[in-house]
């Protein structure tokens, strides 16, 4: 299925539902791919039987793909740097990595979070920790729910890097006939709404769970993707980049999706089970309760109001009933719609 012609040599750093269907896509797409991961049962599996099962179960994954626990030999020649981390543990992981990381090697950032503690978006974390040059980073980000992806349904994405070259080169990496990455360099915007958006899905599944019906939830996301304009705006960020594929088609897929994880987990927070009771049940942390508490505090630094990721944060941190949410919400002073 190879379109490039031109074969890579890309480490993907990470093995988790995006990583790996990420990594089939850069198969696809003529690449030769390693991927890392923590542990030796899922880097076993990946390299000796070409499955995922805990994540992507029922996917044969191509054998130009293969796995190992060690980074070093992940990296080792690699031409493409696929980040697929959760994004919390990025700083700790690149400070493990920086020796190994190859110098002349594009970064591809997969991941959609906004550091605690610093603010950070995911790029920059990149740069100041493994010391790469801005225009060697790039950020893919759309609406790509990774159980679509791995059954080939047609898809879009950016590309979003300072460099255009960088950009065309990552884009033409993971180009397939069933994935179309368009290219951007408005790397803020992209990020910033890829982050958001989590934050906005818990939400909406919220609403869901109270049982609320699709008005709600499509106010919920039209007001959402308001609030991630306005941050984004003042953060630099081009308006137009959020009606884009990173912005509102992000948004729509995360938000309305039952293979979306985030919304999925705001619905069993609307129907009371506690943050603990879900991670208990699932086994894993939505990416959006993590990010709600670091955005809303990036939000409070350069003074914008973001009443939706406030609640969201008020339910995941402080254990606020996700039924008084709405009350919160719908008893804001009244303004106009685009302010």
């Amino acid at each position: 299925m190879s379109t490039t012609g031109t074969s890579r040599r890309v480490a993907v750093l990470g093995t988790g539902s995006w990583g790996t269907a990420f990594s089939m896509i850069l198969a696809d797409a003529g690449n030769d791919v390693t991927m890392w991961g923590r542990r030796a049962e899922v880097t076993d599996e990946i390299r000796r039987q070409h499955t995922n099962g805990q994540y992507l179960p029922g996917l044969t994954l191509s054998r130009r793909i293969t796995a190992t626990q060690d980074v070093a030999e992940a990296l080792d020649g690699a031409q493409v740097v696929v980040l697929a981390v959760p994004s919390q543990s990025l700083r700790a992981n690149l400070e493990r990595w920086r020796p190994h990381l190859p110098g002349d090697a594009l970064h591809v950032s997969l991941m959609k979070g906004i550091e605690l503690g610093t603010g950070r978006r995911m790029s920059e974390v990149i740069c100041e920790v493994g010391d790469v040059d801005p225009e060697r980073v790039s950020v893919v980000t759309g609406p790509n729910l990774a159980r679509e992806i791995v059954r080939r349904d047609p898809a879009a994405s950016v590309v979003a890097s300072a460099s255009k070259d960088t950009a065309e080169a990552v884009a033409h990496a993971c180009a397939t006939p069933y994935f179309r990455p368009y290219t951007e360099t408005d790397v803020v915007g992209c990020e910033l709404g890829g982050a958001t958006k989590n934050v906005v899905a818990l939400a909406v599944g919220m609403a869901e769970g109270l049982g609320m019906g699709d008005n709600s939830k499509a106010s919920i996301i039209t007001r959402g993707l308001a609030e991630t304009t306005r941050l984004g705006v003042r953060l630099g960020a081009k308006p137009l980049t959020f009606s884009g594929l990173a912005g509102v088609g992000d948004l729509i897929a995360t938000c309305m999706s039952p293979l979306s994880r985030n919304h999925s987990f705001g619905v069993k927070l609307g129907q009371g089970m506690t943050v603990d009771e879900v991670v208990a049940e699932t086994r894993q942390v939505a990416e959006g309760v993590k990010s709600a508490e670091s955005i809303l505090a990036l939000a409070g630094s350069v003074g914008v109001d973001m009443p939706i990721v406030e609640q969201v944060a008020a339910v995941v941190h402080d254990g606020r009933d996700p039924s008084e949410v709405v009350t919160q919400l719908m008893s804001r002073a009244r303004k106009e719609e685009r302010r």
